[in-house]
This record gives C-alpha cells, sequence and structure tokens, in this order.
C-alpha cells in the first residue's frame, strides 16, 4: 500500500491540477462530488484530507467505496471530531486506524478531542494495535479524568496508567474492581511500588527494562547496594541518583559520586539533606551548580554563594530563585540571550496561582516574565502589558500560547523571530491579512510571503512573485486572486505550480468546470 507521499510523488500535472481543483474555495459542490467519483487517488487524498467540506462530500466520503479515500478523510485536520465520528463504525481497519490515529497535524495541540462517546466506543471494540500512542490526545481532559471510575471496564483500565498519580480511595477500588483484567492491571501497577517485587523482576544486565526500574520503579537496598557495589552498566548510578526511593545516606554519597552526572541527578532532588545542597553549592562542575541553583530550600548564604558565581550560567539560574525580593533579583549580574527558540508550551495540569503569575509578569526580570507569559489565563491588563515587553521572547511566547493574541504582536513577532516554530504565528488566530504588501520585497522569503496573505497586492507584485527565487513564496503567489488572467493560464500547465494555480480562487468556474470535465471520463 503506498504512502501518501508516494501517491502524491506518482501524481502527473493533469492530476495535480484536479487536485488543485479540489482544494480551490471556487469549485462548486457537484464538481467536487464528480472529483470524488472519477478522479484519481492523489486527488481524493487532496479532496479528503486538505480542506473543509460541505455537508453533501461529507456524506458520500462516509459512503464512499474506495476504504484508502475513506481512510484520508478520518485524518483531516480540517474538519470537525464530529464529522470525522462517523467513519467510527466503518468496516475496513485502515479506515478505523486513521481515525484512531488522529489528524494529519504537526502539533499535538493542533488536535481537538473526539466525542468521549466515541472514543469509549473505540476503547471497547478497536483492536489494540489500532489505539497506539496518537490516540491518546484525541481523548477529552474530563474522559481522562473520568476513567479510573468509568462504568465500562475497558475504559477503568486505561484509567489504571497513571497510577501514581491516583487518589488511595480509586487505587483501592481498582484492586477489588469486579473485573478480572482491571483487578490484575491495578495490581500489577501496585506491585511496581513493592520494592521486594522490582527485585525478584530486576533484569541483571543492562536493558529497557533495567533503566526503567531503576529510574523510576521502588528500589529495595539490596537493589541500590548492588548498583554501588557491582553495576551492570556504566549508567547504573545516575539511573538511581533521581529515584525518588533512594535512602538518604546513598542520596548523600552520591552527592559527593566522581561523576559529575550523577551529581548532577542528585542536585535536582527535592529531599536533599543541608550539608548535601551546601556541597553541591560548593561544587567544582558548573553545571551541578546550576543545578542545585533551582532548590526551592536554598538558604540566603547559598543563594548569596550562587549568585557570585564565576560562571553567568549559574548566576543566571539563581536569578530566578523565588525567594530572592525584586530588589535582591536586580543586584545579581546576569544576561539573559535573546537568542533561543520560543515556541508552543503545553497546558500544565494546575493551573498556577494567579498572584504568582502576576508578580512573574511585573518582575524586572525576563525569564519570569517569559514564564508569565506562557499562561493561558492572563488577564487583559497583563496581556496588553507583555505584548509591549521589551524582551523578544516574552512577546513571542505570549504570542505562541495566548489563546487570543493581538493581531499587531503576531505581525512583530514574525517579523523579529526567526527561531523554531516561526510558522507557527501564521496559525494563530487573528494574524492580520490587512497591510502585508509592503512586505513584498523584504530580503526574508518568509516576510515576503506574507503579501500573499493580503488580497490588496498590487496584480504586478503577485505576477513578479509567481518568479520569486524561493519555491514556498511562488506557490503562495499563485494562489493569490489578484494574479493576472494570462499568467493564472501559464500556470496551470506549470509541472512546479500547477496545483497551487488551480487553487487560485480567482478561476471563474466556468474555467473550472472545463478543467474538470476535459480531464475526466464521460459519465
Amino acid at each position: 500500500m503506498r504512502t501518501p507521499d508516494e501517491i502524491w510523488a506518482a501524481a502527473d500535472l493533469p492530476t495535480r491540477r484536479l487536485a488543485g481543483l479540489a482544494l480551490n474555495p471556487s469549485t462548486p459542490i457537484d464538481l467536487l462530488l464528480r472529483l470524488l467519483a472519477d478522479a484519481p487517488l492523489a486527488v481524493r487524498m487532496v479532496l479528503c484530507r486538505d480542506r473543509v467540506l460541505p455537508d453533501a462530500v461529507v456524506d458520500a466520503v462516509v459512503e464512499h467505496p474506495d476504504a484508502y479515500t475513506r481512510s484520508f478523510f478520518a485524518r483531516n485536520p480540517h474538519a470537525d471530531p464530529r464529522t470525522r465520528a462517523r467513519l467510527l463504525t466503518d468496516p475496513d481497519w485502515i479506515v478505523r486506524g486513521h481515525l484512531a490515529e488522529g489528524p494529519r497535524v504537526t502539533r499535538p495541540d493542533d488536535v481537538a478531542p473526539l466525542p468521549d462517546d466515541a472514543v469509549v466506543h473505540m476503547i471497547t471494540t478497536y483492536e489494540n494495535e489500532l489505539l497506539g500512542g496518537s490516540f491518546y490526545r484525541q481523548i477529552s481532559a474530563g474522559l481522562q479524568r473520568a476513567m479510573p471510575t468509568h462504568p465500562v471496564a475497558k475504559v477503568r483500565l486505561w484509567g489504571t496508567g497513571p497510577w501514581s498519580s491516583l487518589p488511595a480511595r480509586t487505587r483501592a477500588a481498582l484492586l477489588a474492581d469486579p473485573d478480572d483484567e482491571v483487578r490484575e492491571r491495578a495490581e500489577r501497577n501496585a506491585r511496581e511500588e513493592d520494592p521486594a517485587w522490582v527485585e525478584s523482576v530486576l533484569p541483571p544486565h543492562s536493558c529497557h527494562g533495567r533503566t526503567d526500574a531503576l529510574l523510576h520503579r521502588a528500589l529495595s537496598r539490596a537493589v541500590v547496594d548492588g548498583v554501588l557495589t557491582a553495576p551492570a552498566g556504566p549508567d547504573d548510578r545516575w539511573m538511581i541518583a533521581r529515584n525518588p526511593s533512594l535512602p538518604p545516606d546513598v542520596v548523600a554519597l552520591l552527592s559527593g559520586d566522581a561523576d559529575p552526572e550523577v551529581r548532577r541527578e542528585v542536585a535536582s532532588r527535592r529531599d536533599l539533606g543541608s550539608a548535601e545542597r551546601r556541597a553541591l553549592v560548593e561544587d567544582p562542575d558548573p553545571a551541578v551548580r546550576r543545578t542545585i541553583a533551582r532548590h526551592p530550600d536554598l538558604g540566603p548564604d547559598e543563594r548569596a554563594a550562587l549568585a557570585a558565581d564565576a560562571d553567568p550560567r549559574v548566576r543566571l539560574s539563581v536569578s530566578v530563585h523565588p525567594a530572592w525580593s525584586e530588589r535582591e533579583r536586580s543586584a545579581i549580574d546576569y544576561q539573559v540571550s535573546q537568542h533561543g527558540d520560543f515556541g508552543f508550551h503545553p497546558c500544565s495540569a494546575a493551573p498556577r496561582d494567579a498572584e504568582a503569575v502576576r508578580r512573574d509578569a511585573l518582575s524586572g526580570h525576563p525569564l519570569l516574565r517569559r514564564a508569565a507569559a506562557k499562561e493561558r489565563t492572563l488577564p487583559s491588563d497583563l496581556v496588553a502589558l507583555l505584548a509591549a515587553d521589551d524582551d523578544l521572547g516574552v512577546r513571542v511566547l505570549l504570542a505562541q500560547n495566548h489563546p487570543n493574541p493581538p493581531a499587531g504582536l503576531l505581525l512583530r513577532c514574525f517579523l523579529e523571530y526567526t527561531g523554531d516554530e516561526r510558522e507557527r504565528l501564521l496559525t494563530r488566530p487573528g494574524f492580520p491579512s490587512e497591510g502585508l504588501a509592503v512586505h513584498a520585497d523584504d530580503a526574508d522569503p518568509a516576510v515576503r510571503r506574507l503579501a500573499a496573505r493580503d488580497r490588496e497586492t498590487a496584480a504586478h507584485t503577485v505576477e513578479r512573485l509567481t518568479r520569486d527565487p524561493d519555491p514556498a513564496v511562488r506557490a503562495a503567489f499563485a494562489r493569490h486572486p489578484n494574479l493576472p488572467g494570462p499568467r493564472l493560464t501559464q500556470l496551470l500547465d506549470d509541472e512546479e505550480l500547477v496545483h497551487h494555480a488551480a487553487a487560485n480562487p480567482a478561476l471563474a468556474v466556468s474555467a473550472i468546470r472545463a478543467l474538470v470535465t476535459s480531464s475526466l471520463p464521460l459519465r
């Protein structure tokens, strides 16, 4: 079975032209239905996967005889999840598999959850191999919370996954569950918190299972002593260094380990004694000192020592410590780079305290303001304040993460920021489309491409930029509605740009109808 990339690579020019027409907002519904019924697979792929479809076309897709065609719609990121869920009971496994895999997106945060009843149906009826890692992102937060106590046993089975975070009462109920599989899974999860059981199944050689146990499972004293005296591999010591079950005397021992990587892991622990903290504050490795600088229990003398550290990264790390007053923080010699990647940050499970967020937003420290800028629930006064911040990272993080960022902020950030996820700014709600023609001659191709979003860009400029050295710029302007007719007609036979030109809304319906009729067999 060919992949989507292979399908598109094999498409000839007439097929790519039809695929562009399938995306064209001017193409009438009757022609979309004709393409769905008679066009080559590459056209049906683009039609079903890459656009919002009218209801009549959705009806036809759901009833289409070709499973591969239906499967493309199962991964359509533009379709409402309830509409995609119409394929829930599709007879073909590939359709169900693509529905479970989720929409074809580059970021998980772009996925809207499926209806809860659809997810429950999938959990209870789909083959396990179809419900892989991508499926979980389509489960609503409400259903995830309800899973451990759900009336359906197979859903409760999924709810046993986050065992360590479940309340004691919920754990007890799952351990006594009337369903054998749920009860056995709960018992297995509980056993992983039993040091004796972990010891009994711990692989004696380096492997994934041993790594998981040493990092996360409850360890017996015998296992810990074995790692200290006869490790199975060179990484065993740093694996246990952050394990929550490590005895205090071993934590103290490893805080002075010869391997700085082990000491760095110990420095990240929150259960350090005062002696260990002091030793790590004075550690010869700056990476260890950077890590301990974030410890919440640092005393005034320890913070003062780190604030005067010779390494600027250590000073920066300790400068955001919550114990400082703003006056004390401002006295630290730290530097914050304007270079870096400022992208999307997933919501935390528990929202931060509103007053703490406000303090960060009003801080003189850019890193604290950056932390505040990631919060989804910022009040309007803080949004306005951070949108005008003099730190690039603050502005871009606000633009990337706020549900409704100001339009002017989005444009400013796109013009100034060139790091990771820059293109995501273009997809944020409210990105402007007016006044962008002034960027048509910018040296940056990504900025020149902005002019393609402006309906007022002059026709001669549009035509010129279909010959731009940058292929993405050429493609964007091949779709511009101000593209002069002769050039648009020319591009309909251009190997590179035919797909984009055929999607141009300036094409007359009569021309679209003629192109479809001439390319498809008579019915």
